[in-house]
């Protein structure tokens, strides 16, 4: 992802900036409320074509990704947070024009790990995705647009909240270490979702529409894809 985001304001205080920032969002619902049943299933035949159109590392790759759904449910949701994003940033990060042939493809965690590689919001979505599934409720957790004051251009990350209000964690491939908002400094945050269908925010202060109508289209393409894979989180 490489859009630019205008902003010349240097960021206040930390923890204030993402917490007012989650004020000036739309925010809608994304996935099943807590406890929904589990809806991500890795089979063997799912393991089997895998292999045969991606070989036998990216058979690998989701293998490994469904052992993490079987077994890791029960774990605090700490570690849970830790499991999958180290599992994930494992993996390569891959322009979208290079890695589809397209200016911007929003990614199913499937295709993340069979490909091996993608953008910033594709392993955002992979990770929010895997998170839910594990158990994670919808409310604690936001995909989160920043920009990236040391790329100078628009990022997305997964900002996870333990309880309404607190200062967020935050889940990045470009720094492996979760960290509490407050010691990102690097991070300017713009606005943030966990809901389907068209969302739209203006930028914090001066600025330009970040969102366009074009998201629509992306998350309603990510949704399809993954019901046609049969991993479509169940509502």
């Amino acid at each position: 992802m490489d859009r630019q985001i205008t902003d010349t304001r240097k960021p206040g205080r930390r923890d204030n900036r993402w917490l007012s920032a989650m004020g000036l969002l739309l925010v809608l619902s994304l996935g099943p409320a807590a406890g929904a049943a589990e809806a991500f299933a890795v089979t063997p035949q799912l393991l089997s074509r895998v292999e045969k159109q991606y070989g036998e590392y990216a058979k690998r790759r989701v293998a490994r990704w469904g052992e993490i759904l079987r077994t890791d449910r029960q774990q605090p949701e700490s570690r849970k947070l830790v499991i999958v994003n180290n599992f994930f940033n494992q993996l390569p990060f891959l322009p979208d024009q290079r890695h589809w042939g397209q200016t911007d493809y929003w990614a199913t965690p499937l295709e993340f790990l069979e490909t091996d590689g993608g953008d910033c919001e594709d392993f955002a979505l992979a990770k929010y995705f895997t998170l839910r599934e594990l158990g994670v409720p919808a409310e604690r957790l936001r995909l989160t647009y920043v920009k990236s004051l040391t790329l100078d251009q628009a990022h997305m990350v997964v900002t996870y909240y333990k309880r309404p209000g607190a200062e967020p964690l935050v889940l990045d491939n470009l720094d492996g270490q979760i960290k509490r908002a407050s010691l990102r400094p690097d991070l300017l945050p713009v606005y943030s979702f966990n809901g389907e269908g068209l969302w739209l925010a203006k930028q914090r202060g001066l600025g330009r529409f970040v969102g366009s109508a074009n998201r629509l289209s992306l998350w309603q393409g990510l949704k399809r894809r993954m019901r046609a894979e049969g991993l479509e989180l169940a509502h």
